[in-house]
């Protein structure tokens, strides 16, 4: 059964809005229901964000989200999200990779970011 919307925690929605608003056009996402990013044809999961309650330093090595991964078209569209990344002077945990013990599917680079406070 597909996964329906996840829900992220953040500090701040409206600065996480700011960083949002610019990725997600990049992977097929577009702002939806006030606080949210649905895919463009709706066939998908939804993401959402809310004010956290408790702040707290994240790491990606505690509990909670530990990545979020996206499925795009061409290594071009990684390697331009992937400059984005590094325009904004986000901290780059791992460059573009392929992957292929997962599978044909899973074989387009990836990358994973984490903004710049």
């Amino acid at each position: 059964m597909p996964i329906e919307d996840v829900g992220l925690g953040v500090p701040d929605v409206e600065a996480a809005k700011a960083y949002f608003d610019e990725l997600m056009p990049m992977v097929g996402y577009e702002p939806c229901f006030g606080n949210g990013y649905c895919p463009e044809d709706f066939q998908g999961t939804q993401i959402f964000l809310y004010t956290t309650r408790e702040n707290q330093d994240y790491s990606r090595h505690g509990v909670g989200l530990q990545h979020l991964a996206f499925l795009v078209s061409t290594r071009d569209d990684v390697h331009r999200v992937h400059k984005w990344a590094q325009d904004r002077g986000d901290e780059i945990v791992r460059a573009p990779k392929a992957f292929p013990q997962y599978g044909p599917i899973a074989t387009p680079p990836s990358f994973s970011t984490r903004t710049a406070s």
